[in-house]
């Protein structure tokens, strides 16, 4: 079964918006995919669900989990109470407070491992086999992905000319997802990955042809921070399927977070702050043409805001 047709019971299919003040300062004319309005605060709701939604009733009754710095974490827990499936959510011990409340909010039990989201991938695997539960990797499916990959479905549909489309890039299962829908329709199209300069794995590992492991410093992007799982089949989509990288630096982040709030009057995460400085780091490119960012979550916490205004 399609994903689109899998879980569109279960997510909102985000509004669009034109950003009348990026298209008239740069004179491209520029859209925002809203997934910070998805369920959970995230586009990671639709990878979750897909996944659980694929799973037999056998496997969901024996129970999942899951690893997240946050947002991976509260959309698993949704589609665990939404689905009636246990399950335990690891997450590195520097979580973001406010995420790791979502998380508990849903009802899922949380278990704290490492400082990188890495480290807490490996104790979860570890987990799941040794209690044969069913492990559910924020971006290392394939299942996931698709799930990921219906952002681009809907933007296919809205957007058969679209030129461009910007996207924060972590582990790159929302920008795997994306250039599997667009290429397959329209390879005119271009897949732009932006990263923070500060934790920029797979950035980096692109570059040098294999998956690196790598320090990541402090960001305001602390939904892409942390490293990639070694052998993680979104290495290869990246390397096929990603047109170019940008990499912003931090108080390029700060700057695109601030001016969107200004304007636009929503609430968006440094993620998705990462994607709009990718777009204006570029603009001069895309001048008279249709570009999309898309806004992959809202979910910042009071600290990091006020650090920012």
């Amino acid at each position: 079964m399609d994903a689109a047709d899998r879980i569109h019971r279960f997510i909102r299919e985000t509004r669009v918006v034109r950003s009348d003040w990026l298209s008239d300062q740069t004179g491209a004319d520029v859209w925002f995919k809203c997934e910070n309005l998805q369920h959970t605060g995230s586009f990671k709701f639709r990878g979750a669900v897909n996944k659980l939604l694929s799973l037999t009733a056998d496997e969901r009754s024996t129970g999942v989990v899951a690893a997240s710095t946050g947002n991976h974490g509260a959309a698993v827990a949704r589609a665990m109470s939404l689905l009636q499936t246990p399950g335990v959510i690891f997450v590195p011990k520097n979580a973001v407070p406010t995420k790791l409340e979502a998380i508990q909010g849903y009802g899922a039990e949380i278990r704290k491992e490492g400082d990188d989201c890495v480290v807490a991938e490996a104790v979860a695997r570890g987990y799941a086999a040794e209690n044969k539960m069913t492990y559910v990797s924020p971006y290392n499916d394939p299942e996931v992905v698709a799930g990921q990959g219906t952002v681009g479905v809907e933007l296919r549909c809205l957007f058969p000319d679209l030129k461009a489309v910007f996207v924060a890039l972590g582990g790159g299962g929302l920008i795997s997802g994306i250039a599997s829908a667009l290429k397959g329709e329209n390879g005119k199209t271009m897949v732009i990955a932006c990263s923070p300069e500060n934790s920029p794995v797979m950035h980096r590992s692109v570059e040098a042809g294999r998956i690196l492991e790598l320090d990541s410093k402090p960001t305001l992007s602390d939904g892409t921070a942390g490293g990639v799982e070694d052998g993680s089949i979104t290495f290869e989509l990246c390397q096929k399927l990603v047109d170019d990288y940008v990499l912003l630096a931090e108080d390029e982040i700060a700057a695109s977070l601030r001016m969107f709030m200004q304007k636009e009057e929503m609430t968006i995460e440094g993620s998705a702050a990462v994607a709009i400085a990718g777009f204006m780091k570029q603009s001069d490119r895309w001048a008279e043409k249709q570009v999309v960012i898309v806004l992959c979550g809202g979910n910042i916490s009071p600290e990091t805001l006020e650090s920012v205004q």
